[in-house]
């Protein structure tokens, strides 16, 4: 075995999940953080099942030059599991619309772990930005119906896919909001608060503000790349 990193610490952690079809995954760090990972940071002799233990060089949330740690837990003859809620972060998964797509996919009814404020943000500003677009499109649909007469303003078809839109994502906005709820130690039925008029909207400005929680809480541990 050689060592992990020329410049830096290494770390010993174990494997969590690897999704094969796109290539990442990550590994929960002794220190209590998950890291992520792609197969070109891995030597050839670590085995991509839930359990291994390996070294690896930390980077910011993620894991370079990882190695194999011969181990009697490593989980030898599992299978990768696939299929997993992506929480993070290779280099072409930590934008903003590439967490707005695995709250809307993979997420949608994932009610359990936890949700940064970056994912939270990200979900909020994506979301209302496809919904401003539609809007605006409803609007010029209902001017080209019902023209710029004494007949504009009488049909509202045009809204009809923003109205859709509201509501095929209304779960996956519930479950993003209980996960960031269990992000800062909270219980998710809190998200009961967001639906009274007012107090919702306050509550989810300042859900979206707190520091995610240290450590681990009984939800899992610190979302990959958080810094609190």
């Amino acid at each position: 075995m050689f060592i992990a990193s020329q410049g830096g610490k290494a770390m010993r952690g174990t494997v969590y999940h690897y999704d094969q079809d796109q290539d990442f995954g990550y590994i929960n760090g002794v220190d209590g953080t998950r890291y992520l990972f792609a197969r070109k940071d891995l030597d050839r002799g670590v085995a991509l099942v839930r359990g291994a233990v390996v070294e690896f060089q930390p980077d910011d949330g993620a894991a370079h030059d990882i190695v194999a740690v011969p181990s009697p837990s490593s989980g030898a003859g599992q299978p990768p599991r696939r299929g997993q809620p992506a929480e993070k972060r290779s280099a072409g998964s930590t934008g903003l619309w590439a967490y707005f797509g695995r709250t809307v996919s993979v997420n949608y009814f994932n009610f359990n772990g936890r949700a940064g404020r970056k994912e939270f943000w990200a979900f909020w500003l994506c979301f209302l930005l496809v919904q401003v677009a539609l809007v605006g499109f409803g609007i010029l649909v209902n001017l080209a119906v019902n023209g710029f007469g004494a007949n504009a303003g009488r049909s509202s078809i045009g809204f009809l896919p923003a109205i859709i839109y509201t509501l095929a994502f209304g779960f996956s906005w519930i479950a993003l909001v209980v996960r960031r709820l269990h992000d800062v130690g909270l219980s998710g039925w809190l998200v009961l608060v967001c639906f009274i008029p007012v107090i919702g909207e306050a509550a989810l400005l300042v859900l979206g503000l707190m520091p995610s929680q240290g450590g681990k809480n009984p939800w899992g541990s610190v979302p990959a790349g958080v810094r609190v």
